[in-house]
Parts: structure tokens; C-alpha cells; sequence
């Protein structure tokens, strides 16, 4: 196979001139999403020393992306998505602008504070299902896995380079300056984003209020390739998610040193980028629930072996691999969402798989905290790893439809 086959497929960026801009708008966005996330954590702990608060601060950003989030896909289902994501942009802009305000002037209470990144994440929760329109739309269908890789792959990058970032401007300019940053960014993903033709859904809109969301929940029900990807991803990230036991297993298996812990975070991030520069063959292949379902089986090997791993430097091989197989499982659930859902319903299945990614893997740090508390933290890892790959191994067995496509 040659290289360039092999090399992450960039057909989109020569032929869509609109989805290169809105994927540069998105990863400037997404660049400082980050650092505001390390901004808001160090700002949190500073003011309160407290792991509860710390803690809340995912809670804040969780509980409306699952509150709003389904209701916001009927609504994205009804309306021109353009429109409703150049509002989203504005409403959490101005919210990361708030922050900002409060970081140069002080006087907020942590709780003011956590109500401002809640409210942003309401209109996160708006944006991200009407985002998900725009993949299928501006790309022709063989395309779309490889639009799809490119935001993986650049939003990987910036979850690397964000946080560092973050912390350097955070030493440098103060809290202020960074939330003003992230403020900013938006600008580039409203730019991004308003050059786009109107996008009102192809077929017949969705019903207001609770019956629009029913009816997306009845398609999830009835169709067995999507239901199969979400409940794949589940199992991966609920049964087996290994971040909140890496501070633990740090010190039990590791001597407990904090380069080693920042390695652990490193390396599922190398994996995921480095797999996803490398996926042209994958995203080419044409049959993404394969590769979902292999991609999840071996995030969770991987796992149950990091946790009966003695050498750093394995452990961290085995987590690269696991970061590269998640990075894969993760371009191939969204592939399967996007070109098998129905125009008219893919902002409310899009809003299902954002909850998906993004509680699965929080239910799954509290699952493994758990779990650790009782045990230890290697048990956790493996038998979170174990049980992930009993689970992949149901969904593939019991829904031939997913493993073949």
C-alpha cells in the first residue's frame, strides 16, 4: 500500500474551499476551548483548594451538554442549522467573555463562576448537533470519513497543544487574558461558519418540544447500525475510561512521579493524533463498524494490560495504542452517525452521540474511581478492560449489520 493512501486522506481540504474554512475556524476554537478548561480548573482550585469544587467543574459543563442537548437537536432539526449555529457560537463567546471579565476584575464566587461555564455549555450543547450537519452536507458521501478524520485529528492536536498553552499564558498574562483569548477564537468559527448556504433540513422537520425528541430516540431504538455504534462507544468509555485511576495506579505500580503521570495523559493523545495522520487507509477502507468494533476491542486489551504493567515504558506503549485505537473507533462512530441518518433527524442523533462522548467517558472516571476504592486501581483497569471487550464482543456478535458495514 502506498503512502500517500496510508497518510490521512486530505481530499476535502483541495476540494471544498467551505469545510477548509470552517476546520480552521474550528480548530482555533477548539485551541482555545482548551486552554480555557485548564484556565477554569486552576482558577477553581486557586479559590477553593477543594477537589468537590474541582470536580463540579465537569459536573457544570456534563449536566447541560445531557439537559439541553437532545431538545437542542429537535430545534436543530427544525430550523436552517447555519443560522442556528452561528447564534451558539455568539452565546458562548459571550459567556467565555464574561469570564473573562471576571478573571481581569476578581469578586465572583466560585459559584458565579461554574454558572458561567454551565451557560456556555448550554450553547455547546446547541452547536454541536448543528455542527454535525455540515460533514454530509458539503461532502460527497465517500468524503465524508475523511472530513471527519481532519476534525478528529486537528482537535487531538489541539488537545495537546491547548493545555500546554493554557498553562504558559496562565503564568505569563493571568486568568483574564486566557479566557479573553478563547473569547476571541470564536470569531474564526463564526467565520468559518457564515460563508455556508442556508441548511434547513432535506425532508420533513421535526415536531416541537418532546415529540421531535421521541421520535429521534425511536430511530436510535429501530436502527440496529447506529444503536450499535453509540452502545459501543458506551461500553468502551463507561467499562473501561482510565483517566481518573491514573493518579492511583501512578503511585502504586510507579513510584508515584508526576512526570510519569503527565506522560500517562501524553500518550493516549500521541496515539489518537498519530493514528488519526495515518488513517487514509481506515477512513478508505468503507467500512467504519468494523473498525468501531476492532477499534474498541483493543482500547480495552490494551487497558487491562497497562493495568498489570510494571515498566513505565511499556505501560505508556500500551497507552499510545489504546489512544490510537480509540482516535479510530471514535472517526468511525461518527462516520456510521453521519451516512446513516436521515438528514431530517441528524441533529437529534447528533445530539445523542455528543451526550455519548461526552458523559460516556465521565460516568466511566466515576465508574473506575469506584471500582479502584474497593480494589485497587490495576484491578479497575483490568477488569474495566475485560468487561469492555466481553461487551464489544456482544454488540458484534448480536448485530451482524454493524460488524459488516
Amino acid at each position: 500500500m502506498s503512502l500517500a493512501r496510508t497518510l490521512i486522506d486530505v481530499r476535502p481540504l483541495r476540494t471544498s474551499p467551505v469545510f477548509r474554512r470552517l476546520l480552521i475556524g474550528r480548530t482555533v476554537s477548539v485551541l482555545g476551548s482548551f486552554m480555557t478548561m485548564v484556565t477554569v480548573m486552576y482558577q477553581v482550585w486557586d479559590m477553593t483548594h477543594s477537589a468537590v469544587w474541582s470536580g463540579a467543574v465537569g459536573l457544570a459543563q456534563v449536566v447541560p451538554m445531557v439537559g439541553v442537548g437532545l431538545f437542542a437537536g429537535s430545534w436543530v432539526d427544525r430550523g436552517d442549522r447555519r443560522r442556528i449555529f452561528l447564534v451558539a457560537t455568539v452565546g458562548q463567546a459571550v459567556f467565555v467573555l464574561l469570564l473573562a471579565v471576571q478573571g481581569f476584575t476578581g469578586g465572583v464566587p466560585v459559584a458565579g463562576i461554574l454558572a458561567l461555564v454551565a451557560a456556555g455549555s448550554c450553547f455547546g450543547a446547541v452547536g454541536g448537533p448543528a455542527a454535525g450537519v455540515f460533514v454530509p452536507r458539503l461532502l460527497p458521501k465517500e468524503q465524508v470519513a475523511a472530513g471527519l478524520a481532519l476534525n478528529q485529528v486537528t482537535g487531538q492536536a489541539m488537545m495537546l497543544l491547548g493545555p500546554a498553552l493554557g498553562g504558559l499564558f496562565l503564568g505569563w498574562f493571568g486568568i483574564g487574558v486566557c479566557y479573553l483569548l478563547d473569547a476571541l477564537s470564536f470569531g474564526l468559527a463564526f467565520y468559518g461558519a457564515f460563508g455556508l448556504p442556508a441548511l434547513p433540513p432535506e425532508g420533513e422537520p421535526a415536531r416541537a418540544g418532546l415529540r421531535g425528541v421521541l421520535d429521534g430516540l425511536r430511530f436510535l431504538a429501530g436502527h440496529r447500525v447506529v444503536r450499535g455504534a453509540l452502545i459501543t462507544d458506551l461500553a468502551a468509555t463507561i467499562l473501561s475510561m482510565p483517566v481518573s485511576l491514573f493518579p492511583l495506579v501512578n503511585a502504586e505500580r510507579f513510584g508515584g512521579s508526576p512526570r510519569t503521570l503527565g506522560l500517562f495523559l501524553s500518550a493516549l493523545a500521541v496515539g489518537g493524533v498519530t493514528a488519526t495522520a495515518l488513517s487514509g487507509a481506515v477512513t478508505r477502507l468503507g467500512r467504519p463498524g468494523l473498525v468501531m468494533l476492532c477499534g474498541s476491542a483493543t482500547w480495552g486489551v490494551a487497558l487491562a494490560l497497562f493495568g498489570l504493567m510494571t515498566d513505565p515504558w511499556v505501560g505508556l506503549g500500551l497507552l499510545v495504542v489504546a489512544g490510537a485505537a480509540d482516535a479510530l473507533a471514535v472517526v468511525s462512530r461518527s462516520t456510521i452517525v453521519q451516512t446513516r441518518t436521515p438528514d431530517a433527524l441528524l441533529g437529534r442523533v447528533t445530539a445523542a452521540e455528543q451526550i455519548v462522548g461526552q458523559g460516556g467517558p465521565h460516568l466511566g472516571n466515576l465508574r473506575g474511581g469506584v471500582v479502584a476504592g474497593w480494589s485497587s486501581g490495576a484491578t479497575a483497569l483490568v477488569t474495566g478492560g475485560l468487561l469492555c471487550v466481553l461487551a464489544v464482543a456482544y454488540v458484534g456478535t448480536s448485530t451482524p449489520e454493524l460488524r459488516d458495514g
